[in-house]
């Protein structure tokens, strides 16, 4: 799931990085360099689906077989980790879309 965060947030760098600097108060020039990363947005958009979409796997297709006292056979933690998975894939998504919504901010 790390792993996906982390694509996610490369996908928006090019987009939500310069408003974020802005925001923070940071140059527009040194904000404008992360355009740079713009050519490789589908790279990062296609590795965060992989990383999600294997997650998703181990979460609900393949769950591991636990032994009875370990914690992930425990039913509160099982549901707590697909509760976080749904989470923090709902804050990629929008953070890969924001290219499509940030006009809105300009």
């Amino acid at each position: 799931m790390l792993g996906g965060v982390a694509a996610a947030i490369g996908a928006s760098v090019c987009c939500a990085g310069p408003l974020l600097l802005v925001v923070l108060g940071v140059g527009g020039a040194w904000g404008s360099r992360l355009l740079v990363l713009e050519v490789y947005q589908p790279w990062f958009v296609g590795a965060a689906l992989a990383f999600f979409g294997y997650t998703f796997f181990k979460l609900y297709l393949s769950p591991e077989a636990c032994a009875p006292g370990e914690a992930c056979a425990i039913p509160v933690v099982r549901r707590r980790q697909r509760a976080i998975f749904w989470i923090v894939a709902g804050l990629a998504v929008a953070l890969m879309a924001f290219p499509l919504y940030a006009p809105l901010f300009y």
